[in-house]
């Protein structure tokens, strides 16, 4: 028997244990997992509620010879701790630490990395038929919450794997985390998910077919569409069973007398099946109950009374994009808010508190968003379309198609554009200015500060033609507030000027650029300093007066590959100013992606902080 959590490194010990112990692997979990988080921050709500789930799926298969694949990802935490990772977890979301999210150069245990939500159907299909392929009995299991499953790519994954029958061994696990386990109707799911579940159903319902099958076709059919209309009655798995997953369930995921006996049903069938699994976000830290949403992910914490530090200072470039959003809204009735599952991150609350009739959540949805917007916006309104950066590259195609060729006026805010930390690479957003430059007709800015914010989106909302604005993560610069103002298309501002070097920034480097002009200045070396604001269209005629100068050198947080930079270089390659005498750098993201950490730590690594930059200017000029 095991006596502590520490006796149990990786699952081989882990099912050495017998059925009773595992509540209080369970309770050992739960609690590490909370103190760990207490002092990391990090995603707590969706990892207490798998604890049990995460045990018993580990209990039950060969994991790793059987394929776990993670929704997400932001659950994994027990799964970390169960497969050699607890004495690392204080590492968590670190540079150089553990994942947040699962990875597959982090563990043998975790064989699809994620962090984007609604892939693990897919991909666990795909490890699926590999399996089939090379005549091997691996389970590929997906596990994907009622939230991911609202996005259109499990219903096509699903969809895919229904036509492959007996073929495949997958099973898909909805864990279901919005709604509880009645008592009238619990048990009695519980009873028959198990008989469904068995060998003795299984062969009943094959043995069904055969008899039948041979006396009379058209009884057999009348046989299984009473099977389906009494099991639609009692279970709502019709849906799932239609797209030709047997689904079982719903049971309570915090129970192992009901998951172990369960799992072990289905591990003995083939073919596409889904267990619905009832869990609750948060459990067993009764402020996480309580509050699911506030603690799905969280700083660090007072661990005893589950306190979360106020957050003081500074507003956010989230709170600024919100509060100008209700102000333009109050004036314009046609201003319409979009987010995909994420009215919180978004900065979409206030707004739907004061304009519920102009809300859209469409759920983990979007490309969805995107056309949604596009349907709106044929009809007159102003949709603003409030995703992450890194969320929008789910969308590509609904952007050009959808919304751009069409010359639609949707307004696309980014949030969290460029590196965003502890989340790392599968959340940062590095990219959009690289695929959004690309699109013809798209208006693309990018605001230094928070008045330039309320400015830019008082321009997108006013233009009538598709316009995209992208801001950090995190604090604004604190400047004194000022009204917004309708910006001239394609022009850009001169904030200090200089003869030697022209710095050439859009967004989120143009202070530290101003502040390493400053650093310099005190060295004798003097720096033009410009904030281009438009990445598209750019402005000509202030880049024409940057590239005078001997030296010229753009700056962005964006990958350098087909971003503000190279669009400075084309220009000035078209224009002839690119000549053997002129000497012109582009600093931003290199071509790789960046690892998790500080926002802070990391701009340093990278030289795109004031003394990064004033630096790399040091060594070029001299």
């Amino acid at each position: 028997m095991a006596t502590h959590l520490t006796e149990i490194n990786d699952p081989f010990a882990l099912r050495r244990m017998a059925e009773e112990e595992l509540p209080q692997l369970a309770e050992w979990v739960r609690n590490f997992t909370i103190d760990t988080v207490a002092k990391t921050g990090g995603h707590l709500g969706a990892s207490l509620g798998v604890v049990e789930l995460t045990i018993a799926l580990h209990y039950i298969f060969d994991t790793p010879e059987d394929r776990l694949v993670w929704d997400v990802g932001h659950q994994s935490y027990p799964h970390k701790i169960l497969t050699g990772r607890r004495t690392q977890l204080h590492t968590l979301r670190q540079r150089h630490g553990l994942s947040g999210f699962t990875k597959r150069s982090e563990s043998i245990y975790d064989p699809f990395g994620t962090g984007h939500s609604s892939t693990s159907i897919s991909a666990a299909l795909g490890m699926a038929i590999a399996n089939h392929q090379l005549g091997n009995k691996r389970k590929a299991i997906a596990v994907i919450g009622d939230g991911a499953m609202s996005a259109g790519m499990a219903f096509e994954a699903m969809n895919n794997a229904g036509r492959y029958k007996e073929d495949i061994n997958l099973l898909v696990i909805l864990n279901d985390n919005e709604m509880s386990i009645s008592p009238n109707v619990g048990a009695l799911s519980s009873y028959l998910s198990r008989i469904l579940s068995g060998r003795a159903y299984a062969r009943l319902k094959d043995g069904t077919g055969k008899v039948l099958g041979k006396i009379s076709t058209p009884l057999l059919g009348a046989a299984r569409r009473a099977e389906e209309h009494v099991k639609g009655m009692l279970t709502p798995g019709t849906l799932f069973e239609e797209l030709g997953l047997d689904y079982f369930g719903p049971i309570n995921g915090h129970d192992f007398n009901q998951l172990l006996p369960m799992l072990r049903n289905i591990k003995a069938l083939n073919g596409p099946v889904l267990l619905h699994v009832v869990t609750q976000k948060g459990k067993g830290f009764a402020p996480a109950e309580a509050n699911p949403c506030t603690y799905h992910g969280v700083p660090p914490f007072n661990r005893k009374t589950g306190e979360i530090p106020k957050e003081t200072g500074l507003p956010s470039y989230t709170a600024i994009f919100s509060q100008t959003l209700v102000a333009l809204a109050r004036k314009n009735s046609a201003i319409m808010a979009i987010t995909a599952a994420m009215p919180e991150g978004a900065g979409l609350m206030e707004f739907q508190t004061c304009f519920p009739d102009r809300f859209f959540d469409v759920g983990i949805a979007e490309q969805h968003a995107v056309t949604f917007a596009a349907g709106l916006a044929c009809e007159g309104f102003v949709p603003v379309v409030a995703i992450y950066s890194t969320f929008l590259q789910r969308c590509y195609d609904q952007i050009i198609h959808d919304v751009v060729l069409q010359k639609l006026p949707v307004v696309f805010v980014l949030d969290r554009a460029g590196l965003v930390g502890a989340d790392g690479p599968t959340h940062s957003g590095t990219f959009d200015l690289t695929f959004l430059r690309a699109i013809p007709g798209l208006v693309l800015m990018a605001p230094a500060d928070e008045n330039e914010l309320r400015s830019q989106l008082a321009t997108a909302v006013s233009l009538g033609k598709p316009v995209a604005i992208r801001y950090p993560k995190g604090t604004a610069l604190g400047l004194p507030p000022q009204p917004p103002t309708i910006l001239p298309v394609g022009v850009g501002r001169c904030l200090r000027e200089g003869d030697q070097v022209a710095l050439a920034a859009v967004g989120s480097l143009v202070h530290p650029a101003l502040q390493a002009a400053e650093l310099l200045a005190k060295e004798g070396i003097s720096v033009k300093v410009c904030d281009f604001r438009f990445i598209k269209p750019l402005d000509e005629q202030l880049l024409r007066q940057a590239a005078r100068l001997p030296y010229l050198a753009t700056l962005e947080e964006n990958s350098l590959c087909g971003g503000f930079g190279a669009a400075v270089l084309e220009f000035l390659a078209q224009d002839g100013l690119l000549d053997n005498g002129k000497k012109v750098r582009t600093w931003g993201l290199p071509d790789r992606f960046i690892p998790q950490g500080g926002q802070a730590a990391l701009w340093a690594e990278l030289q795109l902080d004031a003394q990064g930059i004033a630096e790399r200017i040091r060594q070029w000029v001299r």
